[in-house]
């Protein structure tokens, strides 16, 4: 049983470097198809908001530059199909096509982030 026990570690780093291997190729893709330029002109009316960076500076409103492409593309799609209630987003995303949800994603997490985590602020019990 202890020989089994010890083989775990090797078995969570098998699995975890198969994930990453799955991830790579999905997020190339995903951001192959993506005009980044096409995103900057559909980002305009967002940088109210958002900030011309992507740094929203109030904390209303989220930032969006760093962030993942993938969350972002769930994100305003979810606003455009009423998936997610905001109507202030709802007016603005409302005539995106797919592909201009790609383009705005890709674009903002291109962007230098300023995103913040509790990484090294949480206290030990």
């Amino acid at each position: 049983m202890s020989r089994l026990m010890n083989l775990i570690p090797d078995i969570k780093t098998v699995v975890q470097i198969a994930l990453l291997a799955l991830a790579i190729p999905a997020a190339s893709s995903f951001a192959a198809s993506a005009n980044l330029e096409a995103g900057k002109k559909l980002a305009q009316p967002c940088q109210a908001c958002h900030g011309a960076d992507g740094n929203a500076t109030q904390p209303i409103y989220p930032k969006l530059a760093g962030q993942y492409a993938d969350y972002l593309a769930r994100a305003l799609t979810e606003y455009r199909d009423g998936n997610r209630v905001n109507p202030i987003m709802a007016a603005f995303v409302e005539k995106l096509s797919d592909q201009d949800i790609k383009d705005l994603a890709a674009y903002y997490s291109a962007m230098p982030g300023q995103l913040d985590d509790l990484d090294g602020r949480m206290k030990p019990e």
